[in-house]
């Protein structure tokens, strides 16, 4: 059993419906990588997910989905590397790293997308909004500390 154009369809708009939800976040933040950033990563991760297991049928080789999610986390690494800007403070010469946040939502938006691509809808949508939770709420009680 192979899957189907609505399958397909539906899992993708799982996937960008997922980094969407990160993405509004990080864009009402006015973050670099904003809501299309993590539609495209999401969506992006989604599609290699689905190459095996559409031209392997619903049972590719583990080995062949492992590689994909492996490559898949890698290649958003270094994406996420780019979110980090390394700036050095004139007064004190101490290199400040900002942007681990936004790259970590990357890295988790990349997740949600495998997750669509697998069919795991829920725990896409879940994990989206546990990842908006943290996003939000921990960003208030930061402030208090």
């Amino acid at each position: 059993m192979s899957l189907d154009l609505q399958d397909i369809t539906f899992r993708l708009c799982i996937a960008l419906l997922s980094g969407a939800i990160i993405g509004v976040e990080r864009q009402l933040r006015h973050k670099p990588a904003g809501l299309r950033t993590h539609m495209l990563v999401s969506l992006g991760s989604a599609i290699f997910t689905l190459i095996p297991l559409s031209t392997a049928g619903l049972n590719p080789s583990a080995d062949a989905l492992s590689r994909v999610i492996q490559g898949i986390a890698a290649g958003v690494g270094f994406l996420g590397a780019g979110e980090i800007l390394h700036e050095s403070s004139h007064e004190s010469q101490r290199p400040e790293i900002h942007g681990l946040t936004s790259a970590a939502a990357v890295w988790v938006s990349a997740a949600l997308g495998i997750a669509a691509g697998c069919g795991l809808w829920q725990l896409g949508l879940i994990g989206a909004l546990l990842t908006f939770l943290v996003l939000t709420v921990f960003k208030k009680l930061e402030r208090w500390s």
